[in-house]
C-alpha cells in the first residue's frame, strides 16, 4: 500500500521537533550539528531571532493577497537586491525551480521580441542541477533526473562542465544563452573557476547571447561574496536566486537586466503566491544580515577555517577521502568510500551532511557557524571517519 506522503524520497529515520542556530533537536532530545543547514537554505540557522519576529510580525498584520495589487514589501526587497546586484529588476518566485523556468522564458522572450524567434537555443553543462521542473531536467540533461518524464522540452545543449571550446563548438544561429552555476551543488561541489567565468563572459558577448547564472545554491553569501559571479569581477544578464535568500522561507527571485527583461511585459508571467507578504518580510530580514561587508568577511573567515580542519582530517583519514573542495561555506569531500556511508556515519557521531554527485559529502553549515561549532563539527566528522575507516569492506 502507497503512503499517504508520496514516496519519491529516501528519508533519514530522524524528525527534528525544533532548531536552535546551528544544532536540530530531534523528537528524541538528540542534538545534531546541522552541516547541510536545509541543503544551503538556512543561511542564519535555526529560528534566528530577527527572522522569527520579522515573520511574526508580518504574520500578525496580512498573509496574501495575490499580484492583483501592489505589495511594498515586494519593491523593498527588489529594490535592496537591485542596489546590491548587477540587476535593474527582480521577479518573485516561491522556490529555484520556479526561479529558473523565469530565466528560460525571459532570455527566449527576449530574442522573440527582437523578432528572432529562432534564437531560443541554450547551452548548459554537464553535471548541472536547476531543479525538477520540465525545463530544469531538460536544462541538465541528466538520465537520472530525465528517465520516464519524456519527451523533454527542446532546445537545449548540454557540454562537458567547464570546457570553453565544447562552448564555442556548440553556439548555432538559434543560440540564445548559457546557463551556468559558478560552482556546482548537487554535481559535487564544482566550481566552474574564476577565469573561465571571465572567458565565458566574452564568448557570450562574442556570440551575442545572453549570460544566466544559477546561483540558487551557491549565491546569498554562501562563497564569501554575495553572489559567486563577484569573484570573477563579471555580471550576468539573468540570475536564478533561492534557497539561502528565504532563510527556510519558501524564495525564490529571477534578476535580470533592464536590456534581458524587455521582452517581460504585462501577461508574459505571473505568480499566485510569488513575492506575497509573508516571504517580502523574511527576505528583508535575511537581505539586512547577509549583505553586509563584515558579515561576508566572517563567512570568508569561517570558511578558511572550516576548510583547513576539512584538509586536516584528509590528511589523517586517506583511506575515507580524496579531497576537499568548493569556496567559502559550500565544501565538498571527495570519498574514496561510499559517501552515503560516510553521511549515515556523520548521523551516528551526530553530524548532518547532505550527499552529491561525484561521491562527495557536501559540507554546507549555517553561515553563522561559531568557531566552537566548527571545531566540534571536525571533531564529530573525525568520529565519522573513524567509523567508516573500521568498518569491514562490503
Amino acid at each position: 500500500m502507497i503512503s499517504p506522503v508520496l514516496p519519491t524520497y529516501a528519508r533519514a529515520p530522524l524528525a527534528f521537533e525544533r532548531g536552535e542556530g546551528s544544532w536540530l533537536i530531534e523528537r528524541s532530545g538528540e542534538r545534531y550539528l546541522d552541516l547541510a543547514a536545509g541543503i544551503a537554505v538556512c543561511a542564519l540557522g535555526h529560528a534566528h531571532p530577527k527572522l522569527v519576529k520579522a515573520l511574526s510580525d508580518q504574520a500578525a498584520k496580512l498573509w496574501h493577497v495575490s499580484n492583483l495589487y501592489e505589495i511594498p514589501g515586494q519593491e523593498a526587497l527588489a529594490r535592496r537586491l537591485v542596489e546590491t546586484t548587477f540587476a535593474d529588476t527582480v521577479f518573485f518566485t516561491n522556490s529555484g525551480t520556479e526561479a529558473i523556468e523565469c530565466a528560460v522564458k525571459m532570455v527566449r522572450r527576449y530574442f522573440y521580441s527582437l523578432g528572432q524567434p529562432e534564437k531560443s537555443g541554450i547551452i548548459a553543462f554537464q553535471g548541472s542541477f536547476h531543479g525538477r521542473s520540465s525545463a530544469g531536467i531538460a536544462a541538465a540533461g541528466s538520465e537520472k533526473l530525465a528517465k520516464g518524464f519524456g519527451p523533454l522540452l527542446p532546445g537545449f545543449t548540454q557540454v562537458p562542465f567547464g570546457d570553453l571550446e565544447a562552448v564555442r563548438a556548440a553556439v548555432t544561429p538559434e543560440t540564445a544563452a548559457v546557463i551556468l552555476e559558478p560552482v556546482q551543488g548537487e554535481g559535487g561541489i564544482k566550481p566552474f573557476g574564476v577565469e573561465k567565468l571571465k572567458e565565458l563572459r566574452r564568448i557570450c558577448d562574442e556570440n551575442g547571447l545572453l549570460l544566466i547564472l544559477d546561483e540558487i545554491q551557491c549565491g546569498m553569501g554562501r562563497t564569501g561574496k554575495l553572489f559567486a559571479y563577484e569573484w570573477a569581477g563579471i555580471e550576468p544578464d539573468v540570475m536564478a536566486v533561492a534557497k539561502g535568500i528565504g532563510g527556510g522561507f519558501p524564495l525564490g527571485a529571477c534578476l535580470a537586466t533592464e536590456k534581458a527583461a524587455s521582452g517581460m511585459v504585462v501577461g508574459t508571467h505571473g505568480s499566485t503566491y510569488g513575492g506575497n507578504p509573508l516571504a517580502m518580510a523574511v527576505g528583508l530580514a535575511i537581505m539586512e544580515e547577509l549583505a553586509a561587508p563584515e558579515f561576508l568577511a566572517q563567512v570568508s573567515r569561517a570558511g578558511g577555517r572550516l576548510r583547513q580542519g576539512l584538509e586536516g582530517l584528509i590528511a589523517s583519514h586517506p583511506e575515507v577521502f580524496v579531497e576537499v573542495r568548493g569556496e567559502g561555506l559550500m565544501l565538498g569531500l571527495v570519498c574514496r568510500k561510499s559517501n552515503a556511508e560516510y553521511v549515515t556515519a556523520g548521523r551516528a557521531a551526530g553530524v548532518l551532511l547532505a550527499p552529491g554527485a561525484e561521491n562527495v559529502a557536501r559540507v554546507l553549515p549555517p553561515l553563522n557557524i561559531s568557531d566552537a561549532e566548527i571545531d566540534e563539527a571536525l571533531r564529530r566528522l573525525d568520529k565519522a571517519a573513524l567509523a567508516v575507516s573500521a568498518a569491514p569492506a562490503a
